[in-house]
């Protein structure tokens, strides 16, 4: 090895050995620099106890606030902890009552509801699926279902003719409701209806609705009872009478006495007296809970700018009894009368005396019983569907 090579080992090593002794030097220092910083002689205030309050604070020196609810402890908190325990006290006391309201339902009353809810669902599904009015339709579910499921299906098959299709389900609780969303069903009943103001369900629509529902009832997992064409369209036929024999539309008209009223002072005149005006251009009296007791036509189209005559016209089967639908039309127009200077007069322009409104009046009240002998009052759900 050459006198160089080992020269310049030797400078290798020295250097070597300078950065390590710095390397310690520099460690060293940062050691103290680090055990200064932590071992100041003043006390951690959080870390004592039952001395902060005998140690008088320095001024504007900060408190912290601690939860005694000694009153007479001193410092910050204590005072205001006692009054905040008593206001909570208070609010806790409030809540605790043995007031009615405040008290948790009883087994009873637990019970009383579920009935009642158990009630309504009922109700609902019968408006739906009405064996008075429908053709049942059974199906027998592979397995239980959630509504999530079926309902797509189902809304598949809503219509077949004119005739509506509704479903209704078997919850696990046993009590038959609405299909929803969430449910889960073991059986489900369907229902076609049989009739409608306007036809009986015929040969041809029911031949169509089981081909769609055997369809649906294999998509969904069931298997439906299917009953006798012939007997449904016994029963189909025989409704459809009871609906024709009892499509009653009573009216009465306002003959002007003088010249024709203009349709747009006329417009005015049946709003003040309570009409609202449908988009289909009709004025309807409104019966306070969606629906209407009666209606009103000029006889004219929208094109024409004055009218001599209008008609007041009473669905019978549509309106209840308790809302006295024709007493409502009748007190109506002997307003509209005197407002417009008009006359009472039936189809024929003869003027309807009180003795013949009475005598009309009596006759509505013969229908109403007859439409409850039948199982379908006047105004009902069953009603207004068939007469819908």
């Amino acid at each position: 090895m050459t006198d160089l090579q080992l020269s310049l080992l030797a400078a290798a090593g020295v250097f070597v050995a300078g950065v390590f002794t710095y390397n310690k030097i520099q460690e060293y220092k940062a050691k103290k620099s680090v055990e200064r910083a932590f071992s100041t002689d003043h006390d951690d205030v959080l870390m004592r106890t039952g001395e902060v309050a005998e140690t008088p604070a320095a001024p504007h020196a900060r408190q912290e606030p601690s939860f005694s609810l000694d009153s007479a402890a001193p410092g910050l908190a204590g005072g205001e902890a006692s009054a905040a325990a008593a206001a909570l006290s208070a609010v806790a006391a409030e809540f605790s009552t043995d007031d009615e309201a405040g008290k948790p339902a009883s087994d009873e009353e637990l019970a009383a509801r579920a009935k009642a809810a158990s009630a309504a669902a009922a109700e609902q599904a019968t408006a739906l699926v009405d064996p008075l009015i429908d053709c049942l339709l059974p199906l027998t579910l592979e397995a239980p279902a959630r509504g999530d499921k079926l309902l797509p299906v189902l809304q598949t098959l809503r219509m077949v003719g004119n005739k509506p299709v509704h479903f209704i389900g078997k919850a696990v609780s046993g009590d038959w409701e609405p299909i929803g969303y969430g449910g889960v069903y073991t059986e489900l009943q369907g229902g076609v209806q049989l009739a409608s103001r306007s036809t009986a369900l015929n040969e041809l629509e029911y031949s169509e609705l089981v081909t769609r529902l055997r369809a649906m009832a294999d998509e969904i997992g069931a298997e439906p009872a299917i009953p006798d064409m012939m007997e449904v369209m016994a029963e189909a036929r025989n409704l459809h009478r009871f609906v024709a024999g009892h499509d009653a539309q009573l009216g009465v008209n306002l003959q002007t006495n003088g010249a024709p009223w203009a349709i747009n002072t006329l417009i005015g005149a049946l709003e003040k007296q309570g009409f609202d005006v449908r988009p289909d251009g009709r004025f309807v009296m409104p019966d306070g809970d969606g629906g209407f007791l009666f209606s009103l036509s000029t006889n004219v189209t929208p094109a024409e700018e004055t009218t001599g005559r209008l008609t007041l016209l009473l669905d019978v089967p549509c309106v209840a009894p308790a809302r006295d639908g024709f007493g409502a039309m009748v007190a109506c127009a002997r307003t509209l009368v005197a407002r417009l200077d008009a006359t009472i007069v039936d189809d024929y322009n003869q003027p309807l005396s009180d003795a013949a409104l009475t005598e009309i009046a009596g006759q509505v009240q013969d229908f109403y019983t007859e439409m409850n002998d039948a199982d379908i009052p006047a105004g009902s759900t069953r009603a207004l569907r068939l007469f819908s």
